[in-house]
């Protein structure tokens, strides 16, 4: 029995669920030598900043039980390259792309959004909220409600209408839903989560702090119970606002678990470092699950576990097939 796997964020539709992770697939070459960029859902790029960035000093990668930490600094070209050459090439491949970007100020925001609002190929912005403010001490701007809707409502208010803004959150908060609220005030059109929380190993051996930074973003398989329970929480709170799921998903079986609890988008990140198939392998199982389980379309399964059983609801694929 074949499944539909359409899906939806915001108003673009997505021909599966499955997406790429921002940062864990660079801008798309990379992972192109693999397969086809148009089997999944669509590819997210690295967050890109106004300038070229370095990065973060080396060591700025260590393995934990689990999982993986990373302080890599949002290394790139800066958006003048990227709109040369990166962002072209994916369009002429007809890749669905979603563009993330980070700034340090409400102004760097809203001033790659309006790089990006002209600029063909670009299929939704997804904001990275977890970057310092260097207007406010360095405090990061998704750790406060009121400082990520002020992005997200600046970044909305110059992007292109037809172009969702998803907000990424962090787990780093003590209410990610209150958060999660404020950018669906501020604008946002869909929310990803989660960011990699904070996370710190120290190498026993040279007795210091195993990242130069010191401290990094935990990513793999360890985060996923945490990322279930923050697309869990915001759902039940805002169920009619799209979520990409994302956080250790390994298997089809952790991809259908965010579904589950409220996601309609998966994102996979660090098992691409090990497995460059495994958008496509984590897509086959997810389908073969919801096939086995007796689902026609993925539509039904988002957020299933929220429901009595028996209870019926209605997507946008009811609506427009409704109204044919």
């Amino acid at each position: 029995m074949s499944v539909d796997m359409r899906t939806y964020l915001g108003h673009v539709e997505l021909v599966n669920p499955i997406i790429t992770a921002a940062g864990c697939a660079a801008s798309g070459s990379e992972l192109a030598q693999f397969f086809d960029l148009g089997r999944i859902g669509a590819l997210t790029t690295r967050s890109i900043t106004m300038a070229p960035r370095a990065g973060r000093p080396t060591p700025r990668m260590a393995e934990t039980p689990s999982g993986m930490l990373n302080a890599i600094g949002l290394q790139g070209p800066g958006v003048d390259a990227f709109l040369e050459r990166e962002l072209p090439w994916l369009a002429q491949r007809s890749v669905r792309t979603v563009v993330s970007i980070g700034g340090g100020t409400v102004a760097e925001y809203t001033a790659l959004a309006r790089r990006l609002t002209d600029a063909p190929g670009v299929s939704a912005v997804e904001v990275n909220l977890s970057c310092p403010n260097i207007e406010d001490r360095g405090r990061v701007f998704a750790r406060d409600g009121a400082a990520s809707a002020e992005v997200i409502a600046s970044v909305r208010s110059v992007m292109r209408y037809d172009v969702p803004v998803v907000a990424k959150l962090s787990p780093d908060v003590m209410d990610v839903v209150s958060v999660a609220r404020a950018c669906v005030d501020g604008g946002a059109d869909a929310l990803s989560m989660i960011n990699n929380p904070l996370g710190m190993s120290i190498d026993t051996e040279a007795m210091r702090p195993s990242l130069a930074a010191v401290t990094g973003g935990l990513s793999g398989p360890a985060i996923r119970p945490l990322a279930v329970r923050c697309v869990w929480q915001v759902h039940a709170a805002l169920p009619g606002v799209p979520i990409i799921g994302m956080g250790g998903v390994l298997t089809g079986r952790d991809a259908f678990e965010l579904i589950l609890a409220g996601a309609c988008v998966v994102a996979v990140g660090t098992a691409l470092f090990h497995d460059p198939y495994a958008c496509l392998r984590i897509l086959r199982e997810l389908e073969e699950l919801l096939a086995a389980r007796g689902f026609h379309r993925l539509a039904d399964a988002v957020g299933l576990a929220h429901r009595p059983p028996g209870a019926s609801t209605r997507h946008r694929i009811d609506l427009e097939e409704s109204s044919l």
